[in-house]
């Protein structure tokens, strides 16, 4: 099962990570800097938040595989 294999594949989790952690912290800059900087922390922000790095993440890991199939 290659799905299974890709989750434990460390360069592509490496990679994902990185994805995730670059582009969802320029997203959450974007979106929601001024509300931070200001002191605040909304309550969306704790399941906003998670999903602005999950979001990058799979994307990279779903672009990664996709692209060793063909």
């Amino acid at each position: 099962m290659p799905g299974v294999h890709a989750a434990s594949h460390r360069p592509l989790l490496r990679r994902s990570s990185l994805t995730s952690l670059v582009v969802g912290t320029a997203l959450v800059v974007i979106n929601q800097g001024t509300t931070l900087a200001a002191g605040e922390l909304p309550a969306r922000l704790l399941w906003a938040g998670p999903l602005t790095y999950a979001v990058p993440f799979c994307v990279a890991t779903w672009g990664a595989l996709s692209n060793s199939r063909s």
